[in-house]
This record gives C-alpha cells, structure tokens and sequence, in this order.
C-alpha cells in the first residue's frame, strides 16, 4: 500500500465524521422551519445546513496533507524518521538515501499503519441527541401559534375553520406602460406596483369558495369593484398617483391580506442645454453675417422630433423701440432621449442691421400624451454694435493699445517690483537696473499725479530767460532737469506756457512780478491748496515722501529698497481714500408747543399707547401635532381621516409618503395595535412644525454706542 493511499483514507474517515455529525442537525432544523414557516422556507434551511457541513468536511479533510502524513509515520519506530524519503524522487537523493527510501517502501507495503481516525462516538451521540432534542420541541411547538405565523406568511392559502369563508387562491397583475414611453408591458403574481404614471394595472384574481362580491378597498376611501369573470375576478385602472389598497371580499376572506403599495415614476420634463454659443449675452463681430445656435434637448421617455425657435428682434433705441417676433420649427437629430437642434441665423434675412438686437429662445417639448411638457432653453441675446462702434473698430489697428503710465497705481508699482526681484538672478545687471528705472519712472509720474492735490507744480524743463544778454554758457538748457521727457504731459494749469513767445507787454527784466508771472504759479506752493482738510493732506504729503524714498532707489537699481517705502505709501493712500468729512446742520430740537389748558385735567384724548405689544403668530395647521400628541398614549383618539386629507393635500412634506400611509393603514386595521401606535407617530415626525424661535435680540452696542448711551444716563452739569 502507498503512502498516498494512506492518506486518502484517512480523509474519507474525516469526512464521514463529520457528515455523520451534522446532516441530522441539518434535518432537524429544516423540520422546525418547515413547522414555523412554510415548506420553502425548510428546503432554504436545509440546503444552507448542508452546505454549511459540506463545507466543514471539506475543511477538515483538507488539513490532512503530506505533512501531516510524514509527522504520522514517523511515530512508528520501523520507520526509522525517514518518512520524508517517500515523497522525494530517487534522482536526487544520494545512493544512501535512495537505499534508505527503498527500505521505508519495503516496510510500508508488508505492513502499512492504519492512521485514519477513530470513530467519535460520544461526538455522534451527542449530535443525534441534538437532533433528537430539535424535533421533539418541533413536534410540541403550540399549534396555535403555527398556524397563525403559516397563515400570515402564506396569505389565506391555508385551511380556516370557516368553511364557507372565501380564500384568496391565485393572482395576477398585468401593467401596461403608457404608449409613448415605448415600455413594454409586464405581467405576475405579485401585486405590489411600481410603474410610470398613467400605466394601465389590469388585476385577474381568483378565490375559493367564490364571495358574493369583492372589491380593491384603497386607503383614502374609494373602491374599485371587481367583475366576474368565469372563476376569475377582473378590475382595471389607470396609475396616477400612489396609494395603498387591500383585496376586500363579501363575505369576509378567511384571513385578511396585507396592504400592497402602488408606487408611480412620475415623468419628468425635458431638459434644454445650449451648446453654442457659450454666453447668453453676446457681442456681434464688424460684419457678422451669421449666428450659429445649437441645443440639446433631453428626456427621459423621448423628445418629440420637432422643437419651435422663437425669434425676437429689438429696433431703434431710446424710447423708440420696435420689436418683431417670428417662429421657426427645427427639426432634431439623434436619439429620441437627447435630440439635437442647431440653427443658423441669418441676420441680413432677419432683417436686423447695426445697434439692434436678436433674442431667440427654443421650445421643446416630450412625447407624453395627452398632454406633453414643455421647457423652455435660457434667453440667447446678439447684440449689433452701431455704426459708431464700427467706424471706432476700424482705427483701432492704428490706435496702439497701451496703458498710460500715468495711470499706473502704487499697488501695480509693487506688483511690478516683487516681479523684477524674483528675476534678479535671471537678469543681467544693465538689463536689472533698465527695468527698475523704468519702474522709478513709474513711480515718479504716480508721484506727479498725486502731487497736484496738494498744489505742486509739475516738473517740467525750465525756460530761458526772456533777454539776449545773458551768457549763453549760464542760460539754462532744456536739459536742466533730466526728467522732463518723462512728463511734459503730467501738467495743464490753464496758464500760457505757450512756445516761449513774449506776450503783449513784454517783462522788464529785473521785476519780481514779471518774474513770477512768466516763470512761477500761485499755486506752486502747498499751502494753496485748500481742496483737502488739513489732516487729509498731512496723510497724503507723508504718501508723497515714501514714493520720492521708493523713485530714489528705484532709479539707483534697488527694488528691495524701494519695496518698504513703496508698501507704507500705499497704506497712506488707503487711509486717503477712506477719509470722509461729515457736516452736521447745527439745529434746534423743534418740539411741539404744550397745550396748557390740558395741564393737571387727566385727559388721555390723542395719546398713543407707548407700551410695546408683539405680534400674535398666525393660527397653524395642527392636524399633524395633534395626532402626534394623541399617538404617545395608548388611549388617545386619533382621526385618521383628517390625517389622510392633510397627507393628499401635503404629498412633499415626507420623503417617502407610502410608508406614513401605509402606518395609517395598519393602525387603522389594529387601533389597539402599541407597536403600530409608535410607528405612525415615529412617521409623523419630519412633518411637525418646528416652533418658532424667539425674538431676535439686538446687536449689543459698540464702543461708540455705548459712550452715546453713557453720555445719555450721565447725571447733567447745572448751567453756570
């Protein structure tokens, strides 16, 4: 016998333990939930019994590998600890160990061990008496109760002690979908539906014996009868809206079934996308001739194949507006569920020309019958620019497009200058020191600009005296100041600076007033300028000094400098900028004059009432919080009706509204039912109405209110 051999048996021995072990557990246990439950529920407890044995065998008989059979046979002593020798081809063994291994086999063929597992019989034993123990309390389970769980479980397919009680026997429900949804229908036995709206239900059932009369009796009152048919019961209706309904016989069916649920898909409205253009409000290029649209209509059951484009052009301006409408159909392509539609606008044929305006917005609508939905796309504008704008369009590829630099801001100054340092290692020093030059520059015009405020002149070239007699070599030159290229433009006082011409009366050389009137302004000094406040300007000349510190080191080449000074006069010009002055009228309090014949008479006539009184809150609906506080004891009364209207006229005010109606149901069908008491009350909850929360508080007063509020408690000086 081989050693494999060995070990096949001894798996075969673990597995009938453990078959023998469990399969009786397994059939007592599908005996007790066939006598709980029903027949099906038994063969699902058996096949999961078995399969959880089948399982353990499998994985007991699997341990016991080749390992385990070398630990086995080395416990004999004949075999000599060599066991391992059997399982190792002789090629790579030496010729000691290929003599040993042929030793081992010899043995192992005359006299092979039995190493298969002995019979457990106390484990057996045990187990039977499990079983045993099982179908003894299945056998003594309280008839009653079985009877009443089969009975629920089955629905009336059991026997009842009534005879002349009808059962419901067989079922069948068929839905079929609305036309245009392009669903096909379905039929089955269970009558639970969940189907899009207007959905044709078709109900066959049948009982035994056959009732005078039956009737589908749905939650909010209304019955739909059921016609005989043969040993067939029909009623047919169409879907609109959910609900829950029970089967209701007369007589009364041998055990009365559960609510089933009607659930509706309700079709939803098609969805518009433009697709081009990107923008509702759109600029028309110089000449445009056309306008492309395209649109993209979606649905969930399909979107009819024509759409209809309304065309709305605006004429003239001012008051002097004509409008003119159109409509024009366009046809999809695609998928019915996503159809596109695209139009190209003539605008000669639409007859629009420079300065109107084309409005255009597209229709689509779904395939539902009898009545389709509609959605609209968003409002697309053209707007034509006029022949002024054309005419200014034209010279705009003479006109160079450069920002002044006398609008440069401080802020833009530092922006620049951040920029230039991070790129000082990137840069040569020549090209470095050009452009923070050229941001000094910057920061000298902003300088200039903000100067005139406070009355400076701008820096300009000076002129040459007036008299030929001056030496030439001590005239000034107009490059006397090294700037004046950088803002010749910088300053216009209103004054005659003119081409250097004399005016009428020519200067006389020498006066101090012609002097300063050909070479001087009034206005050159500080102190003539009174369009700020003192405090304003003080702020505003300390801005001045910070961007003359910045320039400096601009102009020397030294951005990092510059940066400090150039940050605190942009806090300067903040503050100037949020200085405001506020003039007060200085007005005496005008009361009105007392009447003195009322004085000391108690008469009340014309007084208003100085209390304050708050508003009363609007009555609420308390249908809800009243059957919520009537729920929360076992005795309250509770009027299901008037909860069942408030539920049809509120449907949104519950995630799920079947479930709250399927609560009502059940505590309508069980009034002493506690469980079902709290599950409706439980239900009830999201649509309680949260309480209105208090008057909201004042805002607590700041440090200038509350110095207003203690000057006004604060006891008054007498007048000297």
């Amino acid at each position: 016998m081989s050693a494999l051999l060995l070990l096949r048996h001894a798996r075969r021995r673990a597995l009938a333990i453990t078959l023998a072990a469990g399969i009786p557990v397994a059939f007592a246990l599908a005996l007790l939930a066939w006598r709980v439950g029903t027949w099906d529920a038994a063969t699902v407890a058996f096949t999961v019994a078995l399969l959880l044995v089948a399982g353990l065998a499998m994985w007991r008989a699997r341990r016991l590998d080749t390992r385990w059979l070398i630990a086995r046979l080395n416990e004999h002593p004949r075999f000599e600890d060599s066991a391992d020798l059997l399982f190792t081809k002789a090629e790579a063994l030496n010729p000691l160990q290929q003599r040993q291994q042929q030793h081992i086999e010899q043995r192992l063929r005359h006299a092979p061990p039995d190493l298969r597992q002995p019979w457990p019989w106390k484990l057996l034993l045990l187990s039977s008496a499990i079983a045993l123990l099982i179908v003894t309390g299945t056998v003594l389970w309280p008839r009653s109760s079985m009877e009443r769980s089969t009975v629920a479980n089955t629905a009336g397919t059991t026997s009842s002690n009534r005879t002349d009680a009808p059962a419901l026997r067989a079922t069948r429900l068929q839905v079929t979908p609305p036309a245009y949804t392009g669903q096909a229908a379905s039929a089955g036995e269970k009558l639970d539906v969940r189907a899009v709206q207007g959905s044709r239900l078709q109900w066959q059932l049948q009982f035994a014996p056959q009732p005078q009369s039956a009737w589908l009796q749905f939650h909010d009152g209304r019955r739909l009868p059921l016609q005989r048919d043969g040993e067939h019961w029909r009623a047919s209706e169409a879907l609109q809206r959910p609900g829950l309904y029970r089967i209701v016989t007369e007589p009364a069916l041998a055990a009365p079934g559960r609510a089933y649920r009607l659930e509706v898909i309700a079709d939803r409205p098609p969805q518009v996308k433009v697709l081009e253009p990107a923008q509702t409000l759109n600029q028309a290029a110089p000449n445009q001739r056309h306008w492309q649209l395209r649109f993209e209509a979606t649905d969930d059951f399909g979107i009819n194949p024509n759409a209809t484009l309304d065309i709305t052009t605006a004429k003239g301006s001012g008051e002097n507006i004509a409008f003119q409408q159109q409509q024009l159909t366009l046809a999809g392509s695609g998928p019915a569920t996503a159809r596109r539609f695209a139009y190209s606008a003539n605008l000669a044929a639409l007859g629009v020309g420079p300065g109107d305006e084309l409005v255009v917005r597209l229709t689509v609508r779904d395939n539902r019958t009898p009545q389709p939905q509609e959605a609209r796309s968003a409002s697309l504008i053209l707007r034509l620019p006029s022949l002024q704008d054309v005419q200014t369009s034209e010279l705009e590829g003479a006109i160079k497009k450069v920002m002044p630099a006398y609008f440069r801001s401080q802020r833009q100054i530092i922006i620049d200058a951040e920029a230039l340092q991070k790129q000082r290692r990137t840069l040569d020093a020549d090209t470095f020191t050009k452009r923070a030059d050229a941001i000094g520059v910057d920061q000298r015009i902003l300088r200039l600009r903000y100067g005139q405020f406070l009355g400076e002149e701008a820096e300009g070239g000076a002129k040459a005296p007036p008299t030929g007699d001056m030496p030439t070599s001590d005239a000034p030159t107009a490059d006397a100041h090294d700037d004046t290229h950088d803002d010749a433009h910088a300053h216009d006082d209103g004054h005659d600076h003119g081409d250097g011409k004399p005016s009428e009366g020519a200067p006389v050389f020498g006066s101090s007033s012609d002097v300063l009137s050909e070479y001087g302004h009034t206005h050159d000094h500080a102190e003539a300028a009174t369009l700020l406040d003192p405090q304003t300007r003080a702020i505003l000349k300390a801005a001045l000094d910070q961007m003359w510190q910045s320039e400096g080191h601009l102009r020397q080449g030294h951005p990092d400098l510059a940066l400090p000074y150039a940050y605190k006069a942009l806090g300067f010009i903040k503050q100037v900028q949020q200085a405001e002055r506020i003039y007060l009228a200085r007005v005496g309090s005008a009361l009105p004059p007392i009447d003195m014949t009322r004085r000391m008479s108690g008469k009340r006539d014309g007084l208003g009432n100085r209390g304050l009184q708050l508003a009363t809150r609007p009555p609420g609906d308390n249908t809800v919080v009243d059957a919520w506080t009537a729920l929360s004891t076992a005795d309250g009364k509770v009027d299901l009706d008037a909860l069942s209207r408030w539920l049809d006229a509120h449907p949104t005010a519950w995630p799920d509204p079947l479930d709250v109606i399927a609560a009502i149901d059940d505590v309508r069908q069980q009034p002493d039912c506690q469980p079902c008491r709290m599950r409706l009350r439980d239900q009830l909850w999201p649509a309680l109405q949260r309480p209105l929360g208090p008057a909201a508080r004042r805002n607590a007063a700041d440090a200038t209110g509350r110095r207003y509020l203690d000057a006004l408690t604060a006891p008054q000086e007498p007048a000297r």
